[in-house]
C-alpha cells in the first residue's frame, strides 16, 4: 500500500475533490432551508433558492426605482474602485519603503521600529480617527485599507531584501555598481515575486477593512448594501452579496497567481499550483 503523501489525484480527481466540499455545504443548506421553511414558510433566516434568484434578478438586472441604477453593479464598481486605489498605494509603499528599509542601514535604523509598531496597531481601532480627520468621504475609506495592509507589505519586502545573499551585493559593488543599479538589477528582480505574494496575502484583510468602512459611512458599496438590509433580515440579499464578494476576492487572487506564474516562473511564488 502506497503512502498517502505520494498519492496524487489526476486532473478530474482534483476537480471532483475541490468541488466536493462546496457540494456538501450546498446540500446541508438546502436540507436546513427546507426544514425551516416547512415549519415556517415566512422564515427569513434560510431563504429558498427561489428567493435568492428573485433577489439577484432585482438587484442585478432591474434598475432601482429611486436611483435608476443596477444596485449590484453600482455597489461592485464603488467597492472595487476603493479597493483598487488602496491596493495600488499600499503596494507602492511596500515596494519603495520595503526596499529602502531592507537595503539601506541608515533607513532601517530610523524607520524599521516605526513600521513594526504601526503593523501592531489594530486598523479598525483608528477608524474613528480617520473619519474625524478625513471626514466621511472616500479618503477615509481608502486610508483605512492602506493603514491596514501597507505596514505588513513593507515588512514583508524588507525581510525579502535582507534575505538576499550578501555575496550578491558585495559582488555588485566590486563590479562598480551604484546603489541605484543594485536596486534595479539585483534587488528588484529577486523581490518582485515576494511583492506579488504579499499582495495576495493582503487581499483578505483589505476586503475586511473595505467592508467595515463601507458599513459605517457610505452611500453605495457592497459593505454598505449588506449592512443596510440587515435590519430587515434580508438574508436573500446578504448571502448573495457575501458570495459575490468571495468570488471577486477569489478572482483577484487567481489573476495575481497567474501573473506570478507567467512573470516569475523561475521563483517559488511563480511555481505555486
Amino acid at each position: 500500500m502506497g503512502r498517502a503523501i505520494n498519492q496524487h489525484p489526476g486532473a478530474a480527481g482534483k476537480v471532483l475533490l475541490g468541488a466536493l466540499p462546496f457540494l456538501l455545504l450546498i446540500a446541508v443548506y438546502l436540507m436546513a432551508s427546507d426544514a425551516r421553511l416547512a415549519a415556517n414558510p415566512a422564515d427569513k433566516l434560510l431563504p429558498s433558492l427561489e428567493s435568492f434568484g428573485a433577489a439577484i434578478d432585482r438587484l442585478a438586472f432591474q434598475p432601482d426605482p429611486r436611483r435608476g441604477t443596477y444596485l449590484l453593479w453600482a455597489d461592485t464598481a464603488a467597492s472595487l474602485l476603493r479597493l483598487g486605489i488602496a491596493l495600488a498605494i499600499a503596494t507602492a509603499a511596500g515596494l519603495l519603503a520595503g526596499i529602502a528599509i531592507g537595503l539601506l542601514p541608515v533607513v532601517r535604523a530610523a524607520f524599521a521600529p516605526l513600521v513594526a509598531a504601526l503593523s501592531m496597531v489594530p486598523p479598525l481601532a483608528v477608524l474613528p480617527v480617520l473619519f474625524i480627520v478625513f471626514g466621511l468621504g472616500e479618503v477615509a475609506k481608502v486610508t483605512l485599507i492602506v493603514v491596514g495592509i501597507a505596514p505588513f507589505m513593507v515588512r514583508c519586502m524588507a525581510m525579502a531584501v535582507t534575505g538576499l545573499p550578501r555575496e550578491q551585493l558585495i559582488k555588485a559593488q566590486t563590479l562598480g555598481a551604484t546603489t541605484w543599479q543594485i536596486v534595479t538589477r539585483v534587488v528588484l528582480p529577486q523581490t518582485m515575486p515576494r511583492l506579488v505574494s504579499a499582495l495576495r496575502l493582503s487581499l483578505g484583510p483589505a476586503w475586511l477593512f473595505l467592508i467595515s468602512s463601507e458599513a459605517i459611512a457610505a452611500t453605495e458599496g457592497l459593505g454598505y448594501r449588506i449592512f443596510l438590509v440587515r435590519r430587515y433580515l434580508a438574508m436573500d440579499v446578504i448571502l448573495p452579496y457575501v458570495l459575490w464578494i468571495t468570488l471577486l476576492a477569489f478572482l483577484l487572487d487567481y489573476l495575481l497567481q497567474r501573473m506570478a506564474q507567467r512573470a516569475f516562473a523561475w521563483s517559488p511564488e511563480g511555481q505555486e499550483p
